[in-house]
């Protein structure tokens, strides 16, 4: 920010590894999701037809569940050329099964602003269960700023969980740190999303009721969970997980080999999760399930999603949830932070 590679950025809203970006006043109605390809803008796209709305955020809107929408971003990037970009939804966003994801011009891929990259940013937003309410200065996704080779490879990744500990026990290291999904001795084991509920206004914190919008799934005797399809749960992890401070991590994308069925929308961790000097002793992975056409069957213990751990370029001067109102550091099963 201070250099000009970020402009319209808020300091406030810089965390360990990222950035959260905040909705600008421009918002439009879309036929369909796109990307503009190389040699064209977004705003070339919306002229030619993709564009059924324009919208104002100033006093908010409605996006509507099932529907597709553009927001431009108050920030825009001039990034060096070594420099390259990658997005992914807050964790409250995921959390209520809105699928958010960064575009940019000439963008061949979502998530993705490219080394060197110049211009505005824009976030494609698609409620999947629920229908919002957003306005200029919400934020519902997060950048992160990258330089070189930063990924760790399995073998870097076994030696830091033998020097630093990422998971209790023993740890499926294999493209990433192997994740499974919890269905223990808790009562409540997942929840559901109930179909046709009211308003979530993303901006409001602890104002609403769980079982006004989620269906709390039980403990089944036969320990598994049979999941129905295109119904969104939120899960939780068996294993409890550490971030070192020099370290992120992301979810990477589901493995169609793994089963019929999508996880973490929302899969970025800041350094510090888990972390027992920034107040927690590993903190459970939430697991933001969408199921495809087939019913699926997940069992307790069974393997879900691979995280994969990045290097710092430098320690960050704060960490999760030391003192910057994290609100999921220690965390077991837990909704997003708009229920009580």
């Amino acid at each position: 920010m201070e250099a000009g590679h970020i402009s319209g950025g808020a300091p406030d809203r810089i965390q360990p590894a990222s950035l959260d970006l905040a909705l600008g006043r421009r918002a439009w109605r879309l036929r369909a999701s796109f990307l503009p390809g190389r040699g064209r803008t977004v705003v070339d796209r919306l002229v030619d037809g993709l564009a059924m709305q324009e919208i104002d955020l100033a006093d908010g809107a409605v996006f509507e569940r099932g529907c597709v929408y553009l927001v431009e971003l108050q920030e825009s990037l001039a990034l060096p050329p070594a420099v390259c970009g990658g997005a992914n939804p807050k964790s409250s966003t995921g959390r209520i099964d809105v699928f958010v994801r960064l575009v940019v011009d000439h963008g061949a891929a979502f998530d993705e602003a490219p080394a060197g990259y110049q211009g505005p940013l824009y976030a494609e937003i698609s409620p999947r269960s629920f229908s919002i309410i957003a306005r200029e200065g919400s934020s519902l996704n997060q950048l992160r700023l990258k330089k070189g080779a930063v990924r760790l490879d399995d073998g870097a990744l076994a030696a830091l969980q033998k020097a630093t500990p990422l998971v209790g026990g023993g740890a499926d290291i294999d493209g990433g740190l192997g994740l499974s999904v919890a269905f223990g001795s808790d009562e409540i084991v997942g929840w559901r999303a109930r179909r046709h509920s009211a308003l979530i206004d993303v901006d409001r914190k602890g104002a609403l009721d769980p079982v006004d919008y989620f269906e709390p799934l039980s403990k089944q005797k036969s320990g598994f969970l049979i999941l129905d399809p295109d119904e969104f749960y939120i899960l939780v992890s068996k294993e409890r997980l550490v971030i070192p401070p020099d370290y992120a991590a992301e979810m990477t994308p589901i493995s169609p080999g793994l089963g019929e069925f999508r996880v973490h929308y929302a899969g970025f961790f800041d350094p510090g999760f888990g972390w027992s000097e920034a107040g927690a002793a590993g903190s459970r992975a939430v697991l933001e399930v969408r199921s495809r056409e087939t019913p699926f069957v997940l069992e307790d213990g069974q393997l879900v999603a691979r995280l994969v751990y990045e290097k710092m370029a430098t320690r960050p001067e704060k960490l999760y949830g030391e003192g910057i109102g994290s609100n999921y550091q220690g965390q077991d099963l837990k909704l997003s932070k708009h229920f009580l």
